[in-house]
């Protein structure tokens, strides 16, 4: 009986750890390899080509992906373990976009990572090696000259170059600073402002008829958007400059632009001109360029990838994994199928935020997917984009850097009527998104049109000439799909002016900015700066048309230059337990009267150096009261044309102060509060700022 016992218990055993060697089995990762000395007709599981060269790593990732799909076949049309594409190190130069379709996807317990091998970096570039470089002179220097025969016979232009990893310029004038628009012509006091004109006139000595001058285009910065226009003529003795598409707004003197791509004016170290009838690539280098050894790259795709699928099928990509994979080399311009009539083809850009302008790396229909420690950089276009029915994916530690427009577009400017093709849940968390706007200088840091119940949580985003972090795309209070957005402990500084110094050049921009009805939206525990607009719209905090809904509390802004916070029209939003610090003009600002509570300013600090303390249409229809304002240096404070104890006669402020807030160091910016100030009596709360931004290594890896 006990050796019966004894058997069936081994029988037993082996049964169950069967079970478990089978489980191992299936869920052992499968990995496949990609390198730039691989071959695409090898098995591609081996991560170096072996002796015999007969079998080795692939030479291309969609090689790989089909791998991938093919795996998903044999295996009955699901993954049985989790599948990892290694990158070797190296540039890889794509002759179209990577495509990923559902069909190569993964699932939650075995997804599809695509991932630099250990200590490597393995870079997916859109563009294209120039060589050949051969030495001439123009306009008295010693330049150095490609031909390109694509561009001879019109296959291939482009506006972008990059040098060793650095943005060329295209040829400019003046190369540095801005020109001005003398007289706008063709207008009358019926032209509406957003009727844009086909030519101005200059002022003497700004511009010539220069033999190149039809190659160039004038970019002109008016209100929140540029223009980017081709030249036609320029007449010299009438001093009119005329172009083949119109701006996308009115003109106003005084609107700054430049001249750029013209080869009379290649005269500074790092420009360059393209001739489109010669195919002749001409490059003014850059001191310890040496162009017989120099890596030049020039952008041929608009897109890098594009990861499709169909939400309205059920048909996802969802859980792949991008870790640690840089994406290069991409520009996109005004193609005429982008999007019919929209812009329209006699218009040089678009009405706000360059919003028409693509990701390098473009999703829809994609749900549960991971950028993490990625690099996008080196664009003419957006960083990344999930656009229709993107929804809980996430953007974690990535940098994004040198961008010919934005750096992040979430959700679309439509509105869809079907639940699932519209966008929401994605997360953007602990990203670097910097030196943006090189070619669209409207563009913003991270874009959220109709989306909601997104989490953009300790970023960095900085030079940038318009906003920072723009949500909604809605004017007004009609239907709106961006409400339940989180905004947290992200860092936001120097938008409009860059940290280099340049600029401003665009007016009405916020370190955030809001449009239309967005409940549920909080933006919490930021640091806003250096936010700076040309005429007007230097705000930290711009609640615009018909935002509402919307609470902003424990956030710093300081250094803007028209108000640390702005509310254009809206309903019911709350401003609490901020401090605003150090506006230029005036500190606060309220514009368009209504009919309704427009928002709450409560338990807030501000401090500031100008007598106006807040700005705009004055109508009462808001409440203010329990903040601190203190006057640096003395003097009245008023609000709008009310004194303080005018503005306290009809109901604003009662039990607000004027007390010194006692920070640690302001001039240093430190606006730590001392144990005595006198804010904690009306109920502010500290908060800590001092980790904002992103951190060096997230929980969990």
């Amino acid at each position: 009986m006990r050796r019966m016992l004894a058997v069936i218990f081994a029988v037993a055993m082996s049964v169950i750890l069967g079970v478990k060697i089978v489980k191992a089995q299936r869920s052992k990762e499968i990995a496949f390899y990609v390198a730039p000395n691989g071959n695409d007709a090898w098995s591609g599981r081996l991560a170096s080509p072996n002796k015999k060269k007969t079998d080795g790593p692939f030479a291309t990732l969609q090689r790989a992906l089909d791998a991938v799909k093919t795996l998903k076949q044999q295996q009955g049309g699901t993954l049985k373990q989790p599948v990892t594409i290694y990158f070797r190190g190296g540039v890889y130069f794509l002759k179209d976009p990577v495509t990923i379709t559902p069909e190569h996807s993964g699932t939650e317990k075995f997804p599809v990572t695509i991932a630099a091998y250990r200590n490597e970096k393995p870079i997916i570039s859109g563009g294209r090696r120039i060589t050949g470089w051969k030495q001439t002179t123009v306009n008295g220097r010693n330049v150095w000259v490609a031909e390109i025969p694509e561009v001879r016979e019109g296959k291939w232009f482009f506006r972008q170059l990059w040098v060793n990893g650095q943005r060329a310029i295209r040829a400019r004038h003046p190369n540095k600073g801005y020109l001005q628009v003398a007289e706008v012509l063709d207008v009358t006091p019926q032209t509406q402002w957003h009727e844009g004109q086909r030519r101005f006139r200059f002022n003497e000595g700004d511009l010539k008829p220069w033999a190149t001058v039809a190659d160039a285009e004038v970019v002109v910065m008016n209100r929140w958007v540029e223009s980017r226009l081709p030249v036609v003529s320029v007449d010299e003795k009438e001093r009119i400059v005329s172009f083949g598409k119109r701006s996308v707004f009115k003109l106003d003197v005084g609107d700054p632009y430049y001249l750029e791509h013209c080869l009379e004016v290649l005269d500074a170290l790092g420009e360059w001109f393209l001739d489109k009838r010669t195919g002749t690539l001409y490059y003014l280098p850059r001191p310890n360029e040496d162009m017989k050894t120099a890596e030049v790259i020039a952008p041929v795709l608009t897109q890098l990838v594009r990861m499709v699928g169909e939400p309205k099928a059920g048909q996802w990509v969802e859980h792949i994994i991008w870790r640690s994979i840089t994406f290069s080399h991409a520009e996109w311009y005004f193609p005429a199928d982008f999007r019919p009539g929209w812009p329209s083809p006699d218009v040089g850009g678009f009405p706000q935020a360059a919003v028409g302008v693509p990701g390098a790396v473009y999703g829809e229909g994609v749900r549960r997917c991971i950028f993490e420690n990625c690099t996008v950089e080196h664009l003419g276009t957006y960083g990344l984009e999930l656009s229709r029915g993107c929804r809980e994916n996430r953007i974690l530690g990535c940098t994004l850097r040198d961008l010919g427009a934005g750096g992040i577009k979430i959700g679309e400017t439509v509105i869809r009527d079907d639940p699932t093709e519209q966008t929401y849940g994605n997360e953007i968390s602990d990203c670097m998104i910097i030196d943006g706007g090189k070619m669209f200088h409207s563009a913003v840091g991270i874009w959220i049109g109709q989306s909601g119940k997104n989490r953009i949580v300790r970023n960095e985003i900085a030079d940038f000439y318009y906003t920072g972090i723009s949500i909604g795309w809605t004017w007004g209070y009609g239907r709106s799909l961006a409400g339940g957005n989180i905004v947290e402990f992200n860092h936001v500084h120097h938008i409009g002016k860059k940290s280099d110094g340049d600029g401003p050049i665009l007016s009405d921009m916020g370190g955030i900015y809001t449009l239309g009805i967005q409940e549920g939206t909080v933006i919490r525990n930021n640091l806003w700066h250096d936010i700076d607009g040309l005429r007007y719209g230097g705000w930290g905090i711009y609640f615009d048309e018909g935002s509402t809904g919307i609470v902003a509390e424990n956030n710093i802004v300081y250094n803007t230059t028209h108000g640390g916070f702005h509310q254009h029209y809206g309903l019911e939003n709350v401003v609490r337990n901020n401090i605003f610090a150090y506006a230029r003009d005036h500190q606060l600002q309220a514009s368009r009267p209504e009919n309704h509570l427009r928002f709450r300013f409560v338990n807030n600090i501000v401090i500031g150096r100008s007598e106006q303390w807040l700005a705009g249409g004055i109508d009462f229809n808001f409440e203010f009261d329990r903040n601190l304002y203190w006057r640096e240096g003395g003097g009245s404070i008023r609000f709008g044309n009310f004194s303080w104890d005018e503005w306290r006669a009809k109901g604003m402020d009662k039990n607000s102060i004027i007390a010194d807030p006692q920070f640690v160091a302001p001039e240093k910016f430190d606006f730590r509060l001392k144990p005595t100030s006198p804010a904690f009596q009306l109920g502010f709360k500290t908060f800590d700022l001092s980790k904002v931004g992103p951190r060096k290594q997230r929980a969990g890896k």
